[in-house]
């Protein structure tokens, strides 16, 4: 497939997305907008762990601190939403850092059982009395919806806040999803995956082990800040149980679902932690977790490179 038909491939796809919530109702858009944020979040998390290879089990707390810095601002300071979104990314880059340096010392389980210890923790911190006026303890802090600017409008139709929102998220991931391309895909991209295959040869070649491991784990923490500043205005809503461990697991299952090391598989993997739950839910009122975890070893003995790794397979196959 030449560079054009890709292009044109995106546009038309790009296309379809800005359309597509004008042709749905508004729930049906307030799930695609929980799709798109869940995408960059697990997006974040793939930079770290399909290109990194470091495991994370705890980016729910990133989601949490990015959800809890953006309604903070809106409800204690008066800030607009959107100034909101790049403060809480701010936060979380410094988050991450700081996170970055013990992860040094780590490695495989243990780095993952030292972020779901932060996972776990997070919840609880909300929880803390002293912060509570901030935070609003255990019940948590209600925030409106963003509205279309000047009663916006766009093919005759008004924008409701979800439609709104969407248009708004989506921007945003488009924005997202070209900055960690075009990272990836270039030198940055290459010393990453350096250091995760064979770090002394990395070392030896001239890459600061140092800077770039921490300034992964920095930039996944941003993205995944962004995602939860996004979740609070999206949601309008957020508390401590909001964010529980299992957040995180399912974050990691997205990456995996969607493919390790793939930059649009972010999105299958987020469709399938925001829907097949509720499918399993459907097919059974009693057990859905057992429904949903043989669904996730069916997809696992199926394709177990991922979504992505089916379609890259398919595309060998039609070229050769």
């Amino acid at each position: 497939m030449s560079a054009i038909s890709k292009k044109i491939i995106l546009a038309v796809a790009v296309l379809a997305a800005v359309l597509l919530p004008f042709v749905l109702e508004d729930f049906r858009v307030f799930q695609l907008n929980l799709v798109l944020i869940y995408a960059i979040a697990i997006l974040g998390l793939n930079i770290l762990t399909g290109y990194g290879g470091q495991i994370s089990l705890g980016h729910g707390a990133f989601y949490a601190v990015g959800a809890y810095t953006s309604a903070i601002l809106i409800s204690q300071v008066g800030m607009s939403a959107y100034l909101t979104i790049p403060v809480a990314a701010l936060v979380c880059l410094v988050m991450g850092v700081l996170m970055g340096f013990p992860a040094l010392r780590l490695a495989g389980h243990y780095l993952a059982l030292a972020t779901f210890a932060l996972a776990i923790a997070t919840p609880q911190l909300l929880k803390y009395k002293g912060i509570e006026h901030w935070t609003g303890g255990v019940q948590g802090i209600i925030l409106d919806k963003p509205t279309p600017p000047f009663g916006l409008t766009l093919f005759g139709n008004e924008l409701s806040e979800d439609r709104w929102l969407y248009l708004v998220i989506l921007a945003i991931a488009l924005g997202l999803f070209w900055l960690a391309h075009n990272l990836l895909s270039g030198r940055v991209g290459r010393a990453i995956v350096a250091i995760r295959d064979q770090p002394t040869a990395a070392a030896a070649l001239g890459i600061n082990l140092t800077f770039v491991k921490t300034a992964t784990f920095g930039l996944s923490a941003a993205y995944t800040g962004i995602a939860g500043a996004l979740s609070a205005l999206a949601v309008a809503y957020i508390a401590p149980d909001s964010f529980p461990s299992f957040l995180s697991i399912s974050l990691l299952v997205g990456v995996v679902v969607g493919g390790l090391g793939s930059i649009s598989g972010a999105i299958f993997g987020a469709l399938f932690i925001q829907f097949v739950p509720n499918v399993a839910d459907e097919l059974s009122k009693s057990a859905p977790w057992a429904v949903y975890g043989g669904m996730l070893l069916a997809l696992a003995y199926v394709a177990p490179d991922g979504v992505m790794g089916i379609l890259q397979k398919l595309k060998k196959r039609r070229q050769s």
